[in-house]
């Protein structure tokens, strides 16, 4: 770890978070979606503090075999089902759960003669037009899945596409055209996202899904996690590698995109695009050098960061610069950038290295 440059995962963190999602969550069942390597915080790493969801829930049948390989019974659901018929013989035998989207898919289900996993899941598309049955193909589709050998329970789901906006009408829409499409067909339902879990009581059915909540961010642009009495579960930090002076009229970095307008003292941080720190993170975008909030100044190249050490003339080489995590909402420097936290979750590239806080069950509960 010669640059310093690291991301801890605090697993404790992350086991208390699913905690306050559980009880957001009332008397409804918990899917934890894991994902893209558990939102890009490791999912071995994180598994451990898993063990109060219901189900965990990924995007592909590799994420699945991963899990499988922590565990072999854990009830897991394959978000996008499968893409091909072929695939249904790996859902058999990882004794997978899966959601059904599409008429090609429960043609594929229907022709194979496979038994599936007792429980099914049934998404209908209530306006979001990505995935999911039109709606008047709904209650064909429930029948046509009742009638599959093995399968006891059909759980009817849908997606919202504007739930991270409480005022949006979209929502209400949505939760109103799913209801008319299911009304009367027997099966739990399954709306509510993490945003919808915080702004939306009427999306809070049998099941609800949570993803970005586990790692103590809030998916609400107003809203950070740490106002809702969530941990941050990464913190992705750095250290100086230099300081030096910079008069005033200099420019810095490539590009030469920022000018000095005063005599400056710069920190140069062990992090760039290499590592998943975005290039195009503008000047002024927050970051912590010893604790203290100071402004990126210039663009940022694949290995260094420049930071304007404004107000700390002590600063040195060595000293610790966090990127984003405890002390920084990665919701505030995602809005700098004008994305959002998922994203930059997600790029942290295998250059950085990990080290976890391990779970233990007393940790968990303090």
């Amino acid at each position: 770890m010669a640059r310093g440059t690291e991301a801890v995962i605090d697993v404790p963190a992350l086991a208390r978070n699913l905690q306050k999602v559980r009880d957001w969550a009332g008397d409804a069942r918990v899917v934890a979606v894991v994902k893209a390597d558990a939102y890009g915080h490791g999912l071995e790493r994180c598994f451990p503090a898993l063990g109060q969801a219901d189900l965990l829930a990924v995007a592909t049948l590799d994420e699945a075999r991963a899990i499988r390989v922590l565990d072999p019974r854990i009830p897991v659901l394959l978000l996008e089902g499968v893409l091909t018929g072929d695939e249904l013989a790996a859902v058999e035998e990882l004794g997978l759960e899966m959601v059904v989207h599409s008429p090609e898919q429960l043609e594929w289900i229907e022709r194979s003669g496979r038994t599936l996993a007792p429980r099914i899941w049934l998404k209908i598309d209530s306006g979001m037009h990505r995935l999911g049955f039109a709606l008047d193909r709904a209650r064909e589709a429930h029948a046509r899945l009742s009638d599959l050998p093995g399968v006891h329970e059909v759980v009817l789901m849908t997606h919202l596409a504007c739930a991270d906006e409480p005022d949006h009408p979209m929502t209400a829409r949505q939760i109103q055209l799913f209801d008319d499409a299911v009304e009367g067909l027997a099966g739990p339902r399954c709306i509510a996202n993490s945003a919808a879990l915080l702004t939306r009581h009427d999306a809070r059915r049998d099941w609800v899904r949570a993803g970005l909540l586990l790692f103590g961010v809030s998916p609400i642009a107003d809203r950070p996690g740490a106002s809702l009495g969530l941990e941050p579960v990464m913190t992705l930090s750095t250290q100086l590698i230099s300081v030096r002076h910079v008069p005033a009229g200099d420019s810095i970095g490539y590009g030469a995109r920022y000018v000095a307008e005063r005599d400056l003292r710069i920190g140069v941080a062990a992090i760039g695009y290499g590592d998943g720190y975005p290039r195009n993170m503008p000047d002024g975008a927050p970051v912590l050098v010893n604790g203290r909030r100071q402004r990126i100044a210039g663009r940022v190249s694949m290995d260094m960061v420049t930071i304007d050490l404004d107000g700390q003339p002590d600063a040195a080489v060595g000293d610790p610069v966090v990127l984003w995590g405890e002390g920084l909402p990665v919701e505030e420097v995602a809005g700098a950038l004008g994305t959002i936290p998922y994203e930059l979750a997600c790029r942290v590239t295998r250059r950085v290295r990990y080290r976890e806080i391990p779970y233990l069950r007393s940790a968990a509960r303090s």
